[in-house]
């Protein structure tokens, strides 16, 4: 029996807290199916749907069924917490502790468990002409023979209007894709927020609820006047269940504003800094959207007093900054395939006394088929007045040491915005040298560029920048996963 017939939930494609009248249609529906293959309806599998379904609609017998299931089934999650220190000495100053915090599921290869509802919306103003148009249409013929016949794709273009390319329908059912892939034409400006509501509404062509929804945003160039209503939108989507991911192509566009439209999904954001790498940066995101074990991970901010949360950043999948401070941290998906990382960055005020201070951390995940999950883990720090100093987790180093490549380049910015190019010019001379002791020349080299061309112009370039922002995101994210590949 496989291990889906062994959960009667999965079987019916049900979550736990289903309806009598949700049971009896699905039930229907799977003897439907079963009669029009023309199997016997006494053959094995049919047996076990029909007990299935005497399980589930029995009161009394589902009440067993479902105790037993919650004491048999093993955790949905698996959550490892490493803190950079368990003990604290006594002092009249805040001190920083670091906790690093991994999310993966049991079966770090289990196939997803709900197909995915896919919208691709794609830039085609006039400065996406030429190759990167072209790159992007090899990219789609590329998607399109990678997904799978249960999943629903969409394609939509905009530039100051939108146009549904491929409506919402199962792969195969579109007719002839290619050829209206290969009729996109670039024209026009850059409004992305037309493109968002026309993607959404395909999407909505499916029950959105049985499918892991991602919209996919591809753009070369900064949106005219409708960035606060693109960011709406994000908050809106978060509540239907749609993830939001976006790639910037070149140089052109608006990274801190990216950032925040994947932010309340859990998304990332990311740089394609050539078009001949479009086709294999989409591809490579793909594999991880079609394994995701559990969607929409948060974790609740509730911390005790004198406790404060000043950062959190997402390590892996995909590195990206996480939002704080809104009551609850969207931390993303969790994939089959590779575990959810994040660090936590604490400030612990002085405390005048011995004492001990616990750290709840109330993580939700939504996983298919099953209910809503919650898991609390906690951790418990010692303030004393003598401490012996301990060592902190090597992987707690590196992950800090990761972190604090990302702010200099981030603090090199902020400078030459408040006119301290001098600083900045410093700062980056810092960065190249970090990335030198990483092993990271190309970065390297690239911070020596932008240190001298400060000292010249004042001014980062806007390839430079990116290259440095997400060429650091991306050592942040390998780094980590190389670590935890090594550990298997």
């Amino acid at each position: 029996m496989s291990d889906k017939q062994s959960n009667y939930y999965q079987l019916f494609g049900l979550a736990r807290d289903a309806s009598t009248r949700e049971i009896e249609g699905a039930f229907v529906q799977l003897r439907a199916r079963y009669s029009d293959a023309g199997k016997d309806l006494d053959g094995s599998d049919f047996a076990v749907i029909l007990h299935a379904y005497e399980v589930l609609s029995n009161p009394q017998r589902r009440g067993l069924y479902d105790s037993l299931l919650a004491e048999t089934s093993e955790p949905p999650l698996t959550i490892n917490i490493q803190s950079s220190s368990r003990q604290i000495p006594i002092l009249d100053t805040p001190q920083l502790v670091y906790l690093l915090v991994e999310l993966r599921s049991p079966e770090m290869a289990k196939k997803p468990l709900l197909p995915l509802n896919l919208c691709l919306v794609i830039d085609r103003s006039t400065s996406m002409r030429g190759e990167r148009l072209q790159q992007v249409k090899a990219a789609l013929q590329m998607l399109l023979n990678k997904l799978s016949p249960g999943d629903v794709l969409s394609l939509v273009t905009f530039s100051d209007r939108a146009e549904v390319v491929l409506p919402a329908l199962h792969v195969g059912e579109q007719q002839e894709p290619m050829a209206k892939i290969r009729g996109i034409q670039a024209a026009g400006g850059t409004e992305i927020y037309q493109g968002l509501a026309a993607g959404i509404q395909q999407m909505r062509q499916v029950a959105l609820s049985s499918y892991n929804n991602q919209l996919i945003l591809l753009t070369d160039g900064h949106t005219y006047g409708d960035a606060a209503q693109c960011l709406q939108f994000a908050a809106r989507a978060v509540e239907e269940g749609v993830t939001i991911n976006a790639f910037g192509i070149g140089s052109d566009w608006d990274d801190q504003f990216l950032d925040a439209l994947v932010a309340p999904s859990g998304g990332s954001a990311e740089y394609i800094d050539s078009p001949q790498t479009i086709v294999s940066v989409l591809e490579t995101r793909l594999q991880g959207l079609g394994k995701a074990f559990a969607r929409y991970a948060r974790l609740q901010e509730d911390w005790p007093r004198r406790i404060e949360l000043l950062d959190a950043f997402r390590l892996t999948p995909y590195a990206q900054p996480l939002l704080i401070g809104q009551g609850e941290i969207k931390l993303g998906d969790i994939e089959g395939r590779a575990p959810l990382t994040f660090l936590l960055e604490f400030s612990v005020e002085p405390h005048p006394i011995p004492t001990r201070i616990r750290i709840p951390l109330p993580l939700v995940a939504e996983i298919p088929g099953e209910d809503k999950q919650s898991f609390e883990q906690h951790v418990q720090l010692t303030i004393l007045n003598d401490t012996i100093p301990a060592e902190p987790p090597a992987d707690v180093i590196r992950a800090v040491r990761l972190l604090t490549l990302y702010r200099l380049n981030e603090k090199a910015w902020q400078e030459i915005e408040s006119g301290r190019v001098d600083k900045a010019a410093t700062r980056m001379h810092h960065l190249s040298t970090r990335f030198l002791e990483a092993g990271e020349s190309r970065l390297a080299q690239q911070a020596g560029i932008e240190a001298q061309r400060l000292l010249v112009t004042g001014k980062l370039s806007a390839a430079g920048r990116k290259q440095l922002k997400y060429g650091t995101r991306t050592l942040m994210g390998k780094t980590i996963q190389l670590e935890w590949d090594d550990s298997l």
